[in-house]
């Protein structure tokens, strides 16, 4: 398992020397930030194919649509445009291996397929996702898409700039919450997207929680806009990075530093990452 510490992308974080927690009477401890490998997200063109489980096919009687990457011809040059679906798991390793004791922070999970988006519409059609996320309206425009160019750069060489929610860096725009694709680049850039995309989602849908600062120290809070800097990606599939500091990257890190050779044809055209999170807790 990679190293997250091990580059220049972990944000900066309180530094008092003590915390506390607890009501009426609080327990005082000590507060430390750590690195946690928490999710497991596979990103295929197959429904309802678990790449994370060695490719299993549950086979349900439920109608999606497939995944695609397709081609568009027209005028001189052509573009590519894609849908995947993600499937989301419960994966708390520190918690099974009792790693982390005695913090007050920390919730005691079991492995689970916690979401699919084959079992979501709104994952699979622009225009119904546009309930849920209307101000995706005030960023689809040209000076709105080009302030992520400074993302890009932010990303690639510390950590994403959080004010920009509506970035993913060099990957360009998490707007419409969906599946589909406008620009299909590559494997590795375009399912790290994807995935950015439904950390994006899950937060504004109150699944995912906020985890840095004082407010995280007792345990997670109601985080309906993601903090980019909070994660880092890992790719598990098709291909492992050996080289530490490469294998983790923050939200929006261009693929180019670490993406290279991790897509082939046929087997290697679906994608699995582990996912870290940042946690402050208070450890009494």
């Amino acid at each position: 398992m990679a190293n997250p510490d091990k580059d220049r992308s972990t944000p900066s974080e309180d530094k008092s020397f003590f915390c506390s927690c607890g009501e009426p009477i609080p327990r005082i401890g000590i507060p430390i930030g750590f690195w946690e490998p928490f999710r497991l997200a596979d990103v295929t063109l197959k429904p309802f194919c678990m790449v994370s489980l060695g490719g299993t096919d549950l086979n349900l009687s439920v109608r999606t649509p497939e995944g695609t990457v397709h081609s568009n011809q027209g005028g001189k040059t052509g573009r590519k445009t894609a849908f995947y679906h993600v499937h989301w798991y419960v994966y708390p390793v520190l918690y099974w291996m009792n790693l982390v004791t005695n913090l007050l922070c920390m919730s005691s999970e079991s492995f689970d397929i916690a979401y699919m988006t084959e079992l979501d519409p709104t994952w699979q059609d622009d225009e119904l996702a546009l309930w849920l996320n209307p101000e995706v309206l005030l960023f689809a425009n040209p000076i709105a898409q080009l302030a992520c160019s400074a993302d890009c750069v932010s990303a690639s060489i510390t950590t994403p700039i959080n004010t920009l929610f509506w970035c993913a860096g060099c990957q360009g725009g998490v707007y419409p919450l969906t599946g589909n694709l406008a620009f299909h680049h590559g494997g590795a850039d375009a399912s790290t997207l994807i995935l950015e995309k439904m950390i994006f989602k899950l937060h504004r849908e109150l699944l995912l929680f906020g985890s840095m600062g004082k407010k995280a120290a007792c345990g997670l809070y109601p985080m309906p806009w993601w903090r980019k800097d909070q994660y880092k990606l890992q790719m598990t599939y098709p291909s492992v990075t050996k080289n530490t500091k490469l294998a983790c990257n923050p939200i929006g890190r261009t693929t180019f530093i670490w993406g290279s050779n991790k897509e082939y044809p046929i087997k290697g055209e679906d994608f699995a990452y582990l996912l870290w999170r940042r946690r402050y807790c208070c450890c009494l």
